[in-house]
């Protein structure tokens, strides 16, 4: 671990020209990101009718695009390690976009099932690189709120997924698709003018170059850390408490309070996203400002988000009383992403400055892969007839066991500083 990252982050350090401007076209990326995947899920009718198709064929086009996003992110990551972070950002929009816009020419199943392979294979290239970039600019008291910022980013392309069926339900399917894929593929070309790598760091500066970035040796780099082992359970544990709370909680107010399913939609995402965006930006300010005084506010903030969190769901599945469950889950949205605003200052404790983007790669592919698995567990347990309540208060008591980890891997990085 370097200096830069155990040191008390002093006041004179002054961010690198165009460090806010990298945050802010990142974000539009970010949004574009999630929302050309998202946006299928909301037009299913309109593309069902003009190519028939099962549940079972409908629901593959999602999850193919899951498995070879996730399968891929690790190798994704390499790349911005070894090239040019911000390169592999506008190649890998260039790519994507011009795989939405083709996905309006699809007249088959087959043909709408490989853009989402090629959709999978060329967006997972984007957020390693995009978090590892962003982390090159802001070194100092600016790390976690310029993640967080680009995390809000991304989850407002999550929230606007609806923006497909929208327009499909005025026009038609492909108009979705064409629109945001022209729109993606301009918006790579102002990227190259105004989007590069950041300067050398006080990191590698204070390094002599080393040899070229390998695959196998960044993976053997990061897995002879223990603290970075223990990220991974960490935000593997994470990818299941969020996939499980994000995939259940419509059907938990639907049965729960006798809703409707489109008000049982509203109170999942109405509130549940708003207060999720706002904890993503609240939990970097408060981690940048509380970072001036204590090095370790990337892990203590998470804690504190976890610690409200956690009895938040607790009391939302117990109660009867709809405001109430309504308010806990927005607050456990809003403290819960304090952690997610911190995974990439948090990796930055235990991975060599090289090997940034493809550990975040792999902590993807183990997020996806588990947090898919926690879905469909989720459903298993309901085809047992186990109450959503007690499926709910076991994403509580793994919150519980991530503030263990977050100690553990404070204590092994704190071990690791006191060898250098």
């Amino acid at each position: 671990m370097s200096a830069t990252e155990t040191a008390p982050l002093k006041a004179e350090y002054v961010l690198p020209s165009g460090a806010w401007r990298v945050v802010a076209l990142l974000c539009v990326v970010g949004c574009l990101n999630y929302l050309d995947r998202t946006m299928i899920t909301t037009m299913r009718t309109s593309i069902v009718q003009a190519m028939p198709m099962t549940d079972a064929q409908f629901g593959l086009l999602t999850s193919v695009f899951l498995w070879v996003y996730g399968i891929l992110s690790p190798f994704a990551g390499f790349l911005a390690d070894h090239f040019n972070r911000s390169r592999v950002i506008i190649v890998s929009l260039f790519i994507w976009s011009a795989v939405t816009w083709l996905t309006a020419y699809a007249t088959t199943f087959e043909q709408l099932l490989a853009t989402r392979v090629l959709m999978g294979i060329s967006e997972a290239c984007y957020i390693p690189a995009a978090l590892a970039l962003i982390v090159d600019y802001h070194q100092g008291p600016s790390r976690s709120l310029a993640s967080g910022i680009h995390i809000a980013g991304i989850m407002v392309g999550q929230s606007m997924g609806f923006v497909g069926g929208w327009i499909a339900e005025l026009h038609d399917w492909n108009t979705s698709f064409s629109v945001f894929g022209v729109i993606g593929v301009v918006y790579s070309l102002v990227l190259l003018v105004f989007l590069k790598d950041a300067p050398k760091s006080r990191e590698t500066e204070a390094k002599p170059a080393g040899p070229p970035v390998h695959f196998f040796e960044a993976v053997k780099s990061l897995f002879a850390e223990k603290s970075f082992l223990l990220l991974i359970v960490f935000w593997a544990f994470l990818g299941i408490i969020g996939w499980m709370v994000a995939g259940w909680i419509p059907t938990y107010y639907q049965e729960h309070f006798k809703l409707s399913q489109g008000m049982a939609g509203l109170y999942a995402t109405g509130y549940l996203y708003p207060a999720s965006i706002v904890g993503v930006i609240l939990g970097g300010f408060l981690t940048d400002r509380w970072a001036r005084r204590n090095p370790d506010a990337q892990i203590y903030i998470p804690v504190i988000g976890l610690l409200i969190a956690a009895p938040c769901i607790f009391v939302a599945s117990y109660t009867d009383i709809l405001p109430l469950t309504i308010t806990m889950f927005m607050v456990y949205g809003l403290t819960r992403m304090f952690c997610d605003t911190n995974i990439m200052p948090i990796l930055c404790l235990s991975a060599d400055p090289r090997y940034r983007a493809t550990g975040y790669g792999i902590l993807n592919l183990f997020a996806c892969i588990i947090g898919g698995l926690s879905v469909y567990a989720g459903g298993l347990l309901r085809d047992m007839h186990v109450d959503l309540g007690r499926i709910f208060q076991s994403a509580a008591i793994l919150m519980i066991l991530c503030i263990g980890l977050l100690y553990l891997i404070k204590k092994e990085a704190d071990k690791k500083a006191g060898t250098l």
